[in-house]
């Protein structure tokens, strides 16, 4: 099978790159090399002879045109999207472009390219989203596949109107898709702007680790790889017109969460002082929701998949990444934006 992967340069992308690829997959991959993209990512895939790049942006309906044509792909993964919800906030318009715009302008080049060649019946078009697109939990409850859409940032916002566009495309002109909602990733590869790279290179470098309000927000944490595997398991088996929520089944408060990368690091890489003594609570960003969590109930009944990574082994194998590829994430640290606080005065630029 010859996959399509939008974003495949990225975080989530480049794992799914990587996976496929490892499990006899022929992939495409599709990237515009916005400043959160990275080739190194894939860089142990790139010289693979089932791997090609396209550097096409998914706004570019003409170029998507012909990289389908090209390549004829027999299924879509869509990850390429804005992600940052610091940078939505202070600048929502490229959210809108990218996550709105490029995904009905993908949708079309599929749409096309799926009816020139007579409909086949297993050709998928899979759209990758985010919990966030469901709001805010109290201190109890999960978000199931039926959770109605209450996007509080204009990340979410965005994400969630992608996520109702493909649903049309598929109920309006038949075009089979399938669509997964996950829980925040970590792991390695992680851009060093969010917040479990920056909890650990901030340490590294002695500096204030920065914690958000009292650091109660609660999220649930899936390790990257854990994510690829359930993706590439949708694909496979998931049922047409479906959605999906992946979660890692590993709920934390972020102090927690914090304190666990510190205890890590005083362990593996012990400094003159304990690492949570560097601690620090800012200010918190406009709409911060106060707790994710995932019901994984279908995907684990449905599908066979549950993740294999709790957050004390993900935790302990990204700090571990970190260490060992500070080549990596140095080279990233002077693009716009890195180790600066984005977010806290919402312009509407």
């Amino acid at each position: 099978m010859k996959l399509l992967v939008t974003g495949g340069a990225g975080f989530i992308g480049s794992a799914v790159v990587r996976l496929a690829v490892a499990r006899g997959y022929a992939v495409v991959n599709l990237d515009a090399l916005t400043y959160a993209a990275c080739l190194e990512n894939v860089a142990s895939v790139a010289d693979h002879p089932d791997y090609a790049f396209e550097h096409v942006d998914i706004r570019d309906g003409t170029a998507l045109d012909t990289v389908f044509a090209q390549h004829r792909p027999d299924s879509v993964m869509h990850l390429a999207a804005e992600s940052h919800v610091d940078r939505s906030i202070d600048g929502p318009g490229a959210f809108i472009e990218t996550n709105v715009t490029g995904t009905y302008t993908l949708l079309q080049a599929a749409r096309k390219y799926w009816e020139e060649r007579g409909r086949p019946e297993g050709f998928r078009f899979h759209h990758i989203s985010t919990d966030e697109v469901y709001g805010s939990l109290g201190d109890t409850g999960l978000f199931t596949e039926e959770t109605a859409y209450a996007p509080n940032s204009p990340y979410s916002a965005s994400k969630a109107a992608s996520d109702h566009l493909v649903r049309a495309w598929g109920e309006t002109y038949g075009l089979p898709v399938v669509l997964t909602n996950c829980s925040n990733n970590y792991g390695p590869y992680h851009f060093p702007e969010k917040l479990i790279p920056v909890l650990i290179l901030n340490a590294l470098a002695g500096k204030d680790i920065p914690v958000y309000g009292a650091g109660k927000n609660v999220r649930d944490w899936l390790y990257v790889e854990d994510h690829a595997d359930a993706l590439l398991t949708v694909l496979e088996k998931g049922k047409l017109g479906r959605s999906y929520n992946i979660g890692g089944e590993n709920e934390a408060r972020n102090i927690d969460l914090v304190e666990m990368i510190c205890a890590i690091l005083d362990r593996v890489r012990p400094a003159n002082r304990p690492y949570a003594s560097l601690i620090t609570f800012v200010e918190d960003r406009p709409g911060h929701d106060l707790r994710y969590a995932i019901d994984p109930s279908r995907i684990r009944q449905e599908l066979g998949w549950r993740p294999s990574v709790t957050l004390e082994q993900g935790l302990e194998k990204t700090v571990r990444w970190y260490l060992e590829n500070e080549a990596w994430w140095r080279a990233l640290q002077d693009r716009d934006g890195v180790g600066k606080r984005l977010g806290t005065t919402p312009n509407g630029g």
